[in-house]
Parts: structure tokens; sequence; C-alpha cells
């Protein structure tokens, strides 16, 4: 193992980081909760962020705190999916081919959600009125994105990205080819 400052992968990754954020954004604007500031991309702590309305529905709270999950997670498979025939089958790819598997792996690699959301689904629900079954969902949501965090420092984050951008594509073409 080798250890390369955070900043240098956020910066090497950034369309993750941008990714990440407009999932935030995009889960608010579904739930109707206005946002008042987004911050794509800083070369900072927090590399990015979204500041919106404080939210009165505990799911939908913690739905947009996990929403950049689902949005990278499939967006960095479909980028990279185009170029795993070409890279990984054909041995014929072109440099549009390696810069949309960059794309992709970077995308998927920022698809945990961070630390901050994890602390605020944790708010919401030490609340009173957040529903039971938010409840029962929302610790091992929390549990799971802690794991995450931790597991980042052992390179999980790049793992994961390129499990989903490499690794499925190049799945889903030995499935079918």
């Amino acid at each position: 193992m080798f250890f390369v400052p955070g900043i240098l992968i956020t910066i090497a990754t950034f369309p993750g980081v941008i990714v990440h954020e407009l999932a935030h954004q995009l889960f608010c604007r579904w739930f109707k909760i206005p946002v008042f500031r987004v911050v794509y991309f800083r070369a900072g702590n927090p590399a990015g962020y979204v500041q919106h309305e404080i939210i009165s529905n505990k799911w939908h709270s913690m739905m947009i705190s996990v929403g950049p999950f689902f949005v990278n997670t499939i967006l960095g498979a479909l980028i990279a999916f185009p170029a795993a025939m070409p890279v990984f089958v054909f041995n014929n790819a072109n440099p549009l081919d390696y810069l949309l598997i960059y794309l992709g792996v970077s995308i998927a690699m920022h698809a945990f959600p961070s630390t901050g959301d994890a602390k605020s689904i944790l708010n919401d629900l030490k609340e009173p009125e957040t529903p039971v079954w938010v409840k029962i969902v929302g610790y091992p949501v929390i549990g799971l994105i802690y794991v995450g965090s931790l597991g980042s420092f052992f390179w999980l984050d790049l793992i994961y990205g390129g499990a989903v951008a490499v690794g499925l594509p190049n799945l889903i073409v030995k499935l079918f080819a």
C-alpha cells in the first residue's frame, strides 16, 4: 500500500465529485426541496456540497443523502459500458475508449455517501417523530457509509469504481457474447 493525499485523488477524479453533488441536487429537486447553494467542485474539504432547506420528511432526507450511491453507480457503468468491448474484447481501443473508462471509474468511485451524509441521517434518526421503519432502514445505511469511509483508506472506493466501470461491463459482455 502507498499513501496518496486525498486532495490529489479528488483532483484526479473530479468528474465523480461533480456527479456526486449533482446527484444530491437531483434528489433535492425530485423531492421538491429548495436548494440554496451548490458547489460542484473545489480543491478543499469537502470537495463539494449542496446547501438546501431543512427537510421534514425523514425518508426524503435519507434518500437525498444516499442518492449519489445510485446515480454515480448507474452513470459510471453506463459511461464505461460502450468502451468495454473495444478495450477488453476486441483489443482495438482508441483514446476515447480509455477516456470513457476513466470517467466511468472516477464517477463510480465517488458513489459512496460521505460521513457528513451519515451524520445528517443519524441526526434525523434520533428525532422522536422519525418513523420506525425509516430507523430500521437508516441505521444499517449509516453503518455501511462508515464502513465505506473506513474502506476508502484501503482504496475500497477505487476498487468499487473499477468493479462498476470495468468489472460489470466485462461481466455483461462475457454473459451475452
